[in-house]
Parts: structure tokens; sequence; C-alpha cells
């Protein structure tokens, strides 16, 4: 049987032009070889699996190749090339600091840089894992590396840039090297498997990539494990059972959930990501990771920050019309903060199921958990059917006008006469007065809507949509209540900003847009309040597709009314009217903000 080797290994660079990623590296390294200005330290620091080593290698190569080609890329054919490729070079010499970290060891060191090259015109010493070295080993080092012989040149490589001396970094040219870029990782592992005969998707290609975290090496050692557990004909699903990673489809029918409010659906997602054995905390973190997704997708601009395969790409877009920027936004602040508080959580999974219920809310509040019952009927339905039959009572009338809806439309019946006892009705009167505040439908209204049922009597129901028809009288009274319940909650800056301009029905038929003096306001409202003041109007309106629209509107000249002003706004007028604040804040060099 043929020895196996690693791709890792198989596939090392071994010049300049097929290292990946570090380009602008490979350019100063050339450039310095082309002109003869070659330092006798250098420094190659940066992440693992990134190609600091194979840079030293292929840079210690092209300096000591008899035969170089234009642009100074090692021949590969010379005495000097095969003697380091076979292992048997006396001119490059490479270390493990790890094992080779003490005083003795560095002594051997400068004992070696004595002898001269005996092919090529340098001596290169590649030191790898520097850090690793104690810290009488790094002082014993300091002179032998500030003032070598001119045939030697020392290359050091280290994860830990911080761990070394600062009298070692200032005698060494410091290269940083970068993490790979998942565009560069997947067409590099595209090559490699096409030249090993691999018919692999491009999603799995997307997921090794991310999964190596920028390290090249990571991603081929990741790829050697997919083949033997695949074969030649690597499938997208078949990667991420093998890597144990949670498939992109979870987050979008959890967002798919959240938008409809169904939070039962959300916890059952959840607890089969448990069963499967997924981390939880990982669970949340891939959750914001596509809520961050969800909103980069939304401008052309940022398209670029997303690094997925086209096909992603268009499915995260679509998801993305679905969902609006204040609500994407909120979710992120709610999983965000759960993550912060998981390692110090008593109940972690209450913790992220409670999550998954706050999110599911978001849209419609607290007050939508029954969005899907088309047959729920409002509290209000009940006196609506009984005023027809019961004329004599006139006095619910002024009491049912915040939920006027509904006795326009629901008189169909026509008020049958086998109606028994006329009697209950003014006793259920006060029944409107609750039934606005909880969008539901209380116990006692499905007894009697069932016993109406039973009787034979038609019943008035919402549409299927759950939309109800409002009008602008019927919004300006839960309007008021409102800005009551604002001043009721103290937030009176809030009310009195609202009570400011009168809201405006637009042409939809469904959205207000009430108005506010500042760009300020309309930033906070929009931030803080205006997700809950859509979901109370909507269970106010028993309506919901009803939504608010927040814009600016410019007092008019000689406009008396209450008007709120910024920390800002206060400190110009201070400067306008007052010299002496002036000559202060000049004094001072004072910037009011």
């Amino acid at each position: 049987m043929e020895q196996f080797i690693v791709s890792a290994r198989k596939y090392r660079p071994n010049s300049f032009e097929s290292l990946i990623g570090q380009e602008n590296i490979a350019k100063t390294l050339k450039n310095s070889i082309l002109r003869g200005q070659l330092a006798h330290a250098y420094l190659f620091c940066g992440p693992r699996g990134v190609g600091k080593t194979t840079s030293a290698r292929i840079f210690a190569k092209s300096i000591n190749c008899l035969n170089p080609s234009e642009d100074m890329e090692p021949c590969g054919q010379c005495e000097s090339c095969l003697s380091f490729s076979e292992g048997r070079s006396y001119c490059i010499h490479e270390l493990d600091a790890a094992s080779n970290n003490s005083v003795d060891d560095i002594r051997n060191l400068t004992e070696m840089v004595r002898i001269p090259p005996q092919i090529g015109k340098y001596s290169v010493y590649i030191i790898d894992e520097v850090h690793m070295l104690s810290a009488a080993a790094f002082n014993a080092f300091l002179k032998t590396l500030e003032e070598p012989p001119a045939y030697a040149i020392f290359i050091l490589a280290t994860t830990e840039k911080h761990k070394i001396l600062p009298t070692i970094l200032s005698r060494c040219q410091t290269y940083d090297f970068n993490r790979i870029s998942i565009p560069d990782m997947v067409k590099n592992l595209s090559d490699i498997a096409e030249k090993e005969g691999v018919k692999i998707e491009e999603d799995a290609l997307h997921i090794l990539a991310q999964k190596a975290d920028g390290a090249m090496r990571d991603a081929l050692t990741l790829f050697d494990q997919t083949v033997a557990f695949c074969g030649k004909d690597i499938k997208y699903d078949q990667v991420i059972a093998n890597l144990n990673i949670l498939d992109y489809e979870y987050y979008f029918r959890l967002i798919d959930h959240f938008i409809c409010a169904d939070y039962t659906s959300a916890l059952l997602i959840f607890d089969e990501i448990l069963s499967k054995g997924f981390n939880a905390l990982h669970f949340i973190s891939g959750l914001s990771s596509h809520l961050r997704d969800l909103i980069v997708c939304r401008k052309e601009a940022s398209e670029s920050l997303l690094q997925l395969p086209a096909s992603l790409v268009k499915r995260y877009k679509e998801q993305s019309a679905n969902c609006s920027v204040p609500f994407l936004y909120e979710a992120l602040n709610i999983t965000t903060n759960c993550e912060s508080a998981y390692r110090q959580s008593g109940n972690q999974r209450l913790l992220i199921e409670f999550t998954l219920m706050k999110l599911s809310f978001l849209i419609q509040g607290v007050g939508a958990i029954q969005p899907a019952t088309p047959t729920s009927t409002p509290a209000t339905a009940v006196p609506s059917q009984q005023a027809p039959a019961v004329k004599p009572a006139p006095a619910p009338a002024p009491v049912a006008t915040p939920a006027a809806p509904a006795p326009a439309v629901q008189v169909e019946p026509a008020a049958p006469a086998p109606v028994p006892t006329p009697a209950p009705a003014p006793a259920e009167a006060p029944a409107p007065k609750t039934a606005p505040k909880t969008g539901g439908l209380s116990l006692k209204d499905m007894l009697m809507k069932a016993e109406k049922r039973a009787q034979g009597i038609e019943v008035a129901t919402e549409t299927e949509s759950g939309e109800k028809p409002f009008t602008m009288e019927e919004f300006m009274v839960a309007w008021k209540e409102l800005i009551e319940g604002e001043k009721e909650a103290k937030r009176t800056s809030l009310a009195i900003t609202l009570e400011q301009y009168t809201p405006i029905l637009l042409e939809d038929g469904l959205t207000v847009e009430f108005y506010v003096s500042n760009d300020a306001q309309k930033g906070w409202i929009e931030e803080k309040r205006l997700l809950k003041m859509i979901s109370q109007m909507r269970g106010k309106l028993q309506n919901k597709k009803m939504n608010l629209k927040v814009e600016v509107k410019e007092s008019p000249v000689g406009d008396n009314s209450p008007k709120l002003y910024t920390n800002r706004d206060k400190g110009e007028f201070l400067l306008k009217e007052h010299e002496a604040v002036r000559d202060l804040a000049q004094k001072l060099e004072l910037d009011i903000k």
C-alpha cells in the first residue's frame, strides 16, 4: 500500500507564487531579495496555520538558490534546493524552540552559527515557536541575534508575539501574517479536491473554510477527515453530520416561527437541537450570527461581509425582506444579552427557552399569544349582538364606543325572536370596558358564545385574516388611552411629544403616521418604544396588521405648544444669548454637545 501523506504536507506551497492569502508579505520578501536588502533577523508572527514556517522555508530556499527565476522564485532543481527538499542541507537549519528552550540549547546554536555555509551564500536558521524560549535563553541569544556573521540569517516564527522580549523585537524585522479569508480557502480546497478526484459541493467547502477559522492547515485536515468519512463524493449534509455542525436550516426555521409568534415550535426546535448533542451556548451564538447576517444583507454595499455561497445569500435576502430593521435589532440585542448571561445562569436551558419566547413575542407583544385562532371573538361582540334585541337599553352605547367597529358589521343576524332571556344584557354591559385592553377573549365570553351556538344563534366573528377595520375616530380613542398609559408610567416627556400633533391615517388604511419635533425624539422612539406602541395599538384596535410610522414635523412659526429640547439645544442657546458663557467656553476649549 502506498504511504498516505496528509494534504497539509502534500500540498504545502513551495514558492512565493503558491503562498495563499499573504500576497503583501510575499511581495516584500521578493523585493528585498531582488534589491539585495536582506536583514539579519526576521520575525514572522500570526495565527496558526497561515503560512509562517512555509514562508520562512521558501525565503531560505530563494536566497540560497543557485538558479533563481527572474522574480526570485526558487528553481527547485539546483543542489541547494534539492538538498533542502531531501532534508540533508547544511545551509538551512530548523529548530523547535518548544523542545530546545534552555540556555544550553542557545549555546549550541551560537556554536553552529560560526560554521559558514557549504552551498549557497547564507546559513539560515528557522526557529519555530520562539516564544517558548526561557527568559535566560532569550538574554543569551541577544548578542548573537544583534551581531551575527555576515552569512547568518535568523527567521523566528511565533503565534504569541506578546510573549517575546522587547529587546528581541527591536532586533528583528517583524511581519504580521493575516488569517486566510474564506474565499481564498474555498478556492484552494476546490483546486486540491480536483487534483485528488474528489467531488464536493460548494456549500460543503464553505463549511470547511468557516470551521477552520482562517487556518489553511486546519481546513486541509478537515478535508482529509471528510474524505475519509464520505469518500470521493461529498455532500453538504454529510459534512455537517461528520463535523457535528448545526445546520443553517434550523436558524431559518426559527426566524419564520418568530415572525409568526409561534413560540411552541421554537421551543421544540431547541429541544431537537439539544437531543442531537449540540452545545446550547453555540446554538445561541449561531442565532446571533444569523440575525447579524440578516441585517447585513439588507444593503447591497454590505453583502461582501457575509462570505457565504451565492445560493445561501439569496435565501438570506428573502428572509430579511420579511423582517423589519427594528425587529432584527431588538432580536440581536436579546440574543447577545442571553450569551453574556449564559455562564452565570443557574438554569441555562430555561434562560435560552425564555429568550426564544421573548423573540416570539417581539413583533406582536405578549398580548398576541393567540394570533392563530381566527374563530376567537372579541369581548365586545356579545354586547353588540344583544344591543339590537334589547332596544330599551341605550345606556351601554356610550361605554362601548372604544370598540365601535363591531356594531355596524355584526348586526347581520337580524336578531331572531327565540332569544329567551334579554335580562342578562345590562349585566354584561361592563364587559366592553376591559375587552379593548386585552385583545383576547375572556372565559365568560367563550361560555356565552358556546351557549348561543348551541341554541342556533349566529355569533359574529373576526375576519379570517385577523384584521378588523378601524376608523380614525376609533384610533384617536385608543391613541389617547395609550398617551394616558405613558403618563401613568411616568413617561411624561413622551406623552407630551405624542400630544403635539394629530396622527394621519395613510392610504393603505392600516398605517398611521404620527409626528415629533426633531430627529432626536424620532430616533429614541424608534429604538425604545415603537415596537411596544404598535403592539398596544394592535391590541386596542384588534387589528394585527395595523402599523405605526413616526416622522419629523417642524413646528409652525408662533406655535406655543410645549417642546422638548436636547442638551445640545440648551447649550447652543446659552452660547448665543450670553457673551460671558461664550468667553468661558473659548478659554476652557469646551465643545458643547
